[in-house]
């Protein structure tokens, strides 16, 4: 019996190697190396005919167990329409994810051919524009996708009030002041979502901020990274590009443009959900503080402080987007 009840344990390279071995056919031995830690386990894979993989070990999340079966299956679903994008390699038995056993339970893996490009540059307009037509060819090819029986919804209670409760009963932030900011903040937020008619729903990628794409020799933006996916607010999933524009300090505003301009090449954008993609952005941050709060006891109350920052941010942007329209 365990003297400690653990929350997350990161499994030994050789044991990740051993796993990859027994449930796929690829020439072996492989050889791994993590890439990351965090809200996932990454790892390089290389087998010894050169071939390149990664392979992705959900985290236990907040929200729940990580919905691979569903990712997947979209995933697999926008490679037949030919949407660039990371596509699972299927194991043995023709399955597109696996199942292991932690100390804390049981965890998916996935295992992904390597993306070939580079990675796309935060300056770059084309980049940007790339990323915008690959999103909305996503969007189109989700049409035809049944997210029946996908466990979560990017809704307002998934991105908003579950990331909100989690600030403020995280302890992390002691000014009543600050609290009672971003309680109005939320309250606004989303009442000014709700007010609109009609916003576009569709299966969402759910973390296109740029970044989680490389682009390849064609300069096309090869989509990966789908975790945080799920049927939610198109106007949410434009939005996470413009939040990594003007985050944080940045000033990026241009990209911004390019990317609407290489979506709108591909599929158009209805008024309401452009502009409530101003709106998301706030969203957006609200559901990253969320993720960081929950995440206090693993990774620590001074890796995960600077929420308690972030208010000024969040009042900064709705003065500037929404003065006249603040109630």
């Amino acid at each position: 019996m365990l003297d400690f009840d653990p929350q997350y344990s990161t499994p030994r390279i050789e044991a990740i190697g051993r796993f990859i071995d027994k449930h796929y056919a690829l020439a072996r031995p492989v050889s791994c190396r993590m890439l990351q830690r965090g809200l996932n386990d990454v790892y390089l894979v290389t087998a010894s005919n050169g071939e390149r993989y990664v392979f992705r070990l959900s985290h236990h999340r907040s929200r729940g167990r990580a919905d691979v079966r569903t990712e997947t299956a979209f995933l697999t679903h926008l490679r037949g329409a030919g949407v660039p994008v990371a596509a699972p390699v299927p194991t043995r038995d023709g399955a597109l994810f696996v199942q292991g056993e932690a100390p804390e339970g049981p965890r998916e893996g996935v295992l992904f051919q390597e993306v070939s490009g580079r990675d796309p540059s935060p300056t770059d307009a084309g980049d940007a524009r790339a990323n915008g037509r690959t999103l909305a060819l996503m969007h189109y090819a989700a049409q035809t996708f049944s997210s029946e029986g996908a466990v979560y919804r990017l809704d307002l209670e998934h991105l908003l009030h579950r990331p909100h409760a989690q600030i403020r009963d995280s302890g992390l932030i002691e000014d009543a002041d600050v609290l009672s900011d971003l309680e109005s903040i939320a309250a606004r937020t989303a009442r000014a979502i709700e007010a609109y008619q009609n916003l576009t729903w569709i299966y969402c990628h759910g973390d296109c901020h740029g970044f989680n794409a490389r682009i390849n020799d064609a300069g096309e933006a090869v989509f990966f990274d789908f975790d945080d996916g799920g049927p939610g607010y198109l106007a949410y999933d434009l939005s996470v590009f413009l939040w990594a524009k003007v985050s944080f300090g940045r000033s990026l505003t241009p990209m911004w443009t390019a990317f609407i301009d290489g979506y709108r090449a591909i599929r158009p954008i209805t008024p309401h959900d452009f502009e409530a993609a101003l709106r998301f952005v706030i969203v957006r941050h609200f559901w990253l503080m969320g993720e960081y709060a929950s995440r206090a006891n693993e990774w620590g109350s001074n890796t995960v402080g600077w929420i308690a920052r972030e208010a000024a941010f969040l009042n900064a942007w709705e003065a500037e987007n929404f003065a006249d329209r603040l109630f």
